[in-house]
């Protein structure tokens, strides 16, 4: 039944494709007639019909993937999409003896199609008519009788769930009573193996996950959930879902900020699939600032002083201190109508204490401290004097001016005194530790300085050189205090013959288009706001990181979701003020996800041994399935290696997809050592990296190493936990004190 279905969607696709083909066609054809009005209409036929064809020739994997079958409604009115708009039953559609005949079946989809007769063939699952396929549950049924997850990979079904929302009636669709195929369509997207990309849960949103995606988009939607509850599939939903609702308003773009590259390579493919691309940017954290990239890492003592919002003022400091460094000339001389002038240190002093009197970013003091410098040479001149008449006076202070710039001497000066600051240079300026001192004194203890000091010392003098996603943040709050100097008018190039004949170039519609697309791309690549913000993980952001994401979205709504229990931060009360720093007043609405997808029960009391230790009293979401595997314990012995690579082999054996490893950060580059040669199925990876990550299989090295990294280790190690769908070891070593069952300390009761 429903490959007949999917045949039929498909030839309607390949019509639509045809009308478009032919839209095109008859567009090129209107050329030809050369009037203004024509070519217009031209323009815009060919438009339409091009982005008409490019989302219908759009491959998904599956395109179709539910239905619903839905009872009579209290009213008969249709909506755009050609559905029934009712939600609520009537009152005849259930008989005294519980039978029921279905009125209506929606097939849900990545796009919306409708027939010839404008009758729905899918419905689009952003459409409110599709909301039902996600909200419906038994509790609260509403009209939905029958849900249906439907498998298919191109253009052939592989299989469907059903799950049965009303199991009280008996339901009949054209005379034929209901079936309900395989044990359910969530427990079958559970079970399914993973891939190293995240798999679109679009056709297993529950309730819960649904009421966030469809939330009114105005101020900040907050979501906090356990893992496994789908935080981060809701964040990406709701991105599609805001476009669908309004892409007016956010044609302005949506930033997904991802705390690791991991994640983003993992999430990025979800957006297409869901029918949208193009207007939303995923981003990791470490890529945020465009020109740089987060490519090692700092030690969490690092990371945590570099991480506090008491480096703003370390780098205001660090900003101004820059301007003076050994190079800096300490007078200047110039020679202007014939005489000499000169400005000794003193007086260059004041003058850049005047100017610094301002609170403009750096660069953009450049002008100001050219000119005091100039006033001042032009009062030592005495030439003013000599005038009484204003116009005379200015005729001849513009003169001295352009003599005086012209001036090798006062150009090399200025360059030098005033030179323009990167965030790149200022920040490689930082490893000295005794400039670094004197910024940041009574700010930054003695020991706090060395260790920032020493850590940025991998940059050259002109900051080129490995970045971590620390200083990422960093140079993105330098960027704001130094500002970009304004770079001189470009002249615009004239070609003689058009100065000639009066007219310039006759442009086709596929220049226009092609220049429209480079001025959208360019766009896109300098875009620094966008209209909706959506932070992954938020819990993990530093103050910093706050600041810098802050300004993506300063007039923004946002979305924001995470866990607490996760946060890998070491102090969350500062994170948190500086979080409601960057929403400000805006109003906001909390969602919590209780319900936890992905770890079966018996990994999630395990990982709740370790919330408890981490968060007293804070409440683990619950687990829907039990698998009857319990996790799996194993001592390492001498060959901690050996007994990695063993643990994983084992689970290669066992699982059909991915098998995470994860160890401590500092033992990353032995990990990919341990498992070299297993295959892709098998992803090494340190504790900060599997956040939000999701594997069949997961092996945990050490947890008390991964507990003792920083002051939130047992946060990340309950993170750590909590990345199977379907088995887990632990491996444990020494540190661990393992039991006669090789249990670590950590993780019995």
């Amino acid at each position: 039944m429903e490959q007949a279905h999917l045949d039929r969607v498909y030839r309607r696709l390949e019509e639509k494709i045809h009308e478009a083909e032919f839209l095109v066609d008859d567009a090129e054809k209107r050329a030809q007639v050369g009037t203004p009005g024509a070519l217009a209409e031209r323009d815009a036929q060919v438009f339409q019909a091009g982005v008409h064809l490019s989302r219908l020739n759009s491959e998904f994997e599956d395109f179709l993937f539910g239905r619903i079958d839905l009872l009579r409604g209290k009213d008969g009115r249709r909506g755009p999409d050609g559905a029934f708009t009712a939600t609520e039953v009537a009152d005849d559609a259930i008989g005294a003896d519980r039978r029921a005949e279905i009125a209506e079946t929606l097939h849900i989809g990545r796009l919306g199609v409708l027939d010839a007769d404008y009758s729905p063939l899918v419905i689009d699952w952003r459409a409110p008519a599709a909301a039902p396929f996600y909200r419906a549950t038994p509790k609260d049924p509403g009209r939905v009788v029958r849900r249906r997850v439907i498998r298919s990979k191109g253009r052939r079904v592989l299989g469907v769930e059903d799950d049965l929302m009303r199991p009280e009636l008996t339901a009949t669709l054209d005379g034929e009573e209901l079936v309900v195929i395989g044990d359910g369509a969530l427990m079958a997207a559970l079970g399914r193996a993973r891939g190293h990309t995240m798999r679109d849960i679009v056709a297993s949103i529950q309730a819960e996950q649904d009421m966030v995606i469809r939330a009114p988009a105005p101020g900040v939607t907050e979501v906090t959930g356990g893992p496994g509850t789908g935080k981060t599939a809701v964040a990406l939903h709701r991105a599609a879902y805001l476009l669908y609702q309004d892409r007016r308003r956010y044609s302005g773009g949506i930033l997904v900020v991802s705390p690791t590259p991991l994640l983003v390579s993992y999430t990025e493919g979800v957006l297409p699939s869901l029918g949208e691309e193009g207007q939303v940017a995923i981003r990791a954290l470490g890529s945020l600032l465009d020109g740089a990239e987060a490519t090692t890492y700092d030690e969490p003592a690092v990371a945590r002083v570099k991480g506090s919002s008491r480096m703003v003022q370390v780098l205001r400091r660090a900003a101004r201190g820059a301007l003076d460094n050994a190079d800096v000339p300490t007078s200047l001389r110039v020679v202007a109508f014939g005489g000499r002038l000169e400005l000794d240190a003193d007086e260059l002093a004041r003058i850049r204490r005047n100017v610094l009197g301002g609170t403009a970013p750096l660069n953009l003091m450049r002008p100001r401290a050219r000119r005091l410098v100039l006033d001042a040479l032009w009062a030592k001149s005495g030439r003013g004097r000599h005038l009484m008449d204003p116009e005379l006076i200015a005729e001849a202070r513009a003169a001295f001016d352009e003599d005086v710039s012209g001036e090798d001497a006062f150009g090399g000066f200025l360059q030098a005194w005033w030179p323009v600051l990167t965030p790149r240079r200022v920040l490689a300026a930082m490893a000295d530790e005794r400039r670094l001192g004197r910024w940041s004194r009574r700010v930054l203890a003695p020991r706090e300085t060395r260790l920032v000091a020493r850590s940025l010392a991998r940059l050259g003098a002109a900051g080129d050189g490995p970045l971590s996603v620390h200083d990422v943040a960093l140079l993105d709050e330098l960027r704001v205090l130094l500002g970009t100097p304004p770079k001189p008018p470009k002249p615009r190039e004239v070609d003689p013959l058009d100065e000639l004949t009066g007219l310039e170039e006759v442009t086709t519609f596929a220049d226009r288009n092609f220049s429209r697309r480079s001025r959208a791309e360019r766009r896109e690549q300098e875009r620094t706001e966008y209209a909706h913000v959506i932070v992954d993980e938020a819990q993990d952001l530093t103050p910093m990181q706050w600041r810098m994401v802050a300004r993506r979205g300063t007039s923004a709504t946002w979305t924001v979701v995470g866990d607490p229990a996760q946060s890998s931060w070491s102090d969350p009360d500062e994170a948190a003020r500086a979080r409601d720093e960057a929403l400000g007043s805006r109003t906001r609405r909390r969602f919590t996800l209780t319900v936890n997808y992905r770890n079966p029960a018996e990994i999630a009391e395990l990982a709740a041994r370790v919330l408890q230790l981490a968060m007293p009293g804070m409440e683990a979401p619950s687990a829907v399935r039990s698998t009857g595997v319990v996790p799996r314990f194993t001592v390492a012995g001498a060959d901690l290696g050996a007994a990695v690579r063993a643990a994983a082999e084992e689970l290669l054996a066992e699982v059909e997809g991915t098998v995470g490893v994860v160890v401590a950060m500092g033992r990353r580059a032995q990990a990919r050592r341990w498992l070299a040669g297993l295959g892709d199925r098998v992803v090494p990876l340190g504790s900060l990296e599997a956040k939000g990550l999701e594997y069949d299989a997961t092996v945990v090295v050490s947890p008390a190493e991964i507990a003792d990294e920083s002051p939130a280790g047992l946060r990340v190690l309950y993170v750590a936990l909590t990345r199977a769908t379907q088995q887990l070891t632990v491996v444990a070593g020494e540190r661990d004190e393992p039991d006669a069952a090789g249990v670590p300390d950590l993780l019995r009761d």
